[in-house]
């Protein structure tokens, strides 16, 4: 019998992966906030996968946080500000050897929720997925892409591949996560503030190319003083593919501005700038850029973290 995979956050992400699962037969939980929420869940009998023009419900297991059944697998894929709070909820029925799969934006909250769990083994990811939701329940695929786990701890690879494999989720264990998730972070300080900022989607910002070379030259410089080169290598050139490719769309930051949330500022240019801060480094753009969003999110009436 194949270990359950319980699932934390009932996202875009979250729930195509719970889609995904179900799909191929593998034993899903979803974790929902509170009776509120799963109440809901369960009159729409279940999650509704729309993909290729497609649509099919799978009728994947909801539960809360206060269930009893221990959990040995959990998919992390809630916001990054929402994680180690939501892991304590749960800290009660995770197994000894728990799996976690953190699935988070930015950098920051993995090592936090790490060091909450000193006996879980904790793998990182990092996708190009893309999924939105069209009201709750219900998640489109997006964008085809490609997800990296790895665990910079452990560097050998879990039986449990297999299952990605099963469900079609296109994937490759990593043992440089950490170098993709900082290339990552980079790729988007150089662009989801600046699409807040400019209140643009992603192919506008090639009105301001020299505010993004600049902005590239400043994030190569911390890259290497955080031993990240490999991270540092071309950043200019992939941010500018990377704005061209996904022109039309709205950064994911844009978008949690535009519907009033709160942003995971803090994960994202937050800590690029506490990291220089660290080292020392005067990135001068960088700086100003965060000071430039944070004033564009108080306005807004936003959270500044």
């Amino acid at each position: 019998m194949s270990t359950t995979w319980h699932i934390l956050g009932a996202g875009s992400l979250g729930t195509l992966w719970a889609a995904r699962l179900a799909r191929a037969g593998l034993p899903v939980r979803l974790i929902l906030r509170n009776q509120t929420r799963l109440a809901s869940y369960q009159s729409a009998g279940g999650l509704t996968l729309v993909e290729h023009g497609e649509t099919r419900t799978y009728p994947v297991i909801g539960e809360t946080p206060d269930s009893q059944e221990p959990i040995h697998r959990l998919l992390v894929a809630c916001k990054a500000y929402d994680a180690e709070a939501a892991i304590a909820q749960l800290q009660q029925r995770l197994v000894p050897n728990v799996e976690l799969i953190l699935l988070q934006n930015g950098l920051g909250s993995q090592d936090a929720v790490a060091a909450q769990l000193t006996q879980a083994r904790c793998l990182f990811a990092s996708s190009t997925e893309g999924a939105f939701r069209e009201g709750d329940w219900r998640v489109v695929f997006a964008g085809h892409g490609y997800t990296w786990l790895g665990d910079a701890a452990h560097p050998t690879p879990p039986l449990w591949l297999d299952d990605l494999h099963a469900a079609g989720i296109p994937h490759a264990w990593s043992t440089d996560i950490l170098t993709r998730l900082w290339r990552k972070l980079a790729l988007n300080c150089a662009i989801n503030p600046l699409t807040v900022l400019y209140q643009c989607r992603n192919g506008g910002l090639q009105d301001h190319h020299c505010e993004v070379a600049t902005l590239c030259a400043e994030l190569s410089e911390l890259l290497e003083c955080c031993g990240q080169p490999a991270a540092a290598l071309d950043l200019q050139d992939e941010v500018e593919r990377v704005i061209h490719a996904t022109a039309a769309n709205y950064s994911s930051m844009y978008q949690d501005v535009a519907n009033a949330r709160r942003t995971e500022i803090s994960y994202l240019l937050g800590y690029a700038c506490h990291a220089a801060t660290r080292h020392q480094l005067n990135l001068p753009h960088l700086q100003q850029l965060q000071v430039r969003l944070v004033d564009e999110l108080l306005a807004r009436g936003l959270p500044r973290d």
